[in-house]
């Protein structure tokens, strides 16, 4: 999608710290972190949310996954714990219209989370 924020990053067409990147998936530090380690993991490809996914989107989101364990086994925060949260809505408090899984590491999480 031409004016999407995450697919420019994608392009390359705005600057991200990159965390990880293969084939379909491209992680980079959040530029609000809510967490001392807060990744956005994202699919290449373009789906706008959860709601809005395919069959045949599955294994990217399961890619998804499988990089942000990754990404904690090489920061060493693995045994700590971490969390993954994907937010699918406004009401949900997306505000990026691109699927992505928010990585928080490096603090203690509260239940409910809000």
């Amino acid at each position: 999608m031409k004016d999407c924020l995450f697919c420019k990053i994608v392009r390359g067409e705005i600057p991200a710290m990159l965390e990880y990147e293969d084939e379909d998936v491209l992680a980079f530090q959040d530029i609000h972190p809510q967490a001392p380690l807060h990744v956005l993991l994202i699919p290449k490809k373009h789906i706008e949310r959860v709601a809005e996914m395919r069959e045949e989107d599955i294994p990217v989101l399961g890619r998804l996954v499988f990089a942000a364990k990754k990404i904690v086994e090489k920061k060493q925060m693995t045994e700590k714990g971490f969390r993954l949260v994907f937010n699918s809505g406004v009401e949900a408090g997306q505000s990026v219209f691109h699927i992505h899984l928010h990585l928080l590491s490096g603090r203690r999480m509260n239940w409910p989370p809000g």
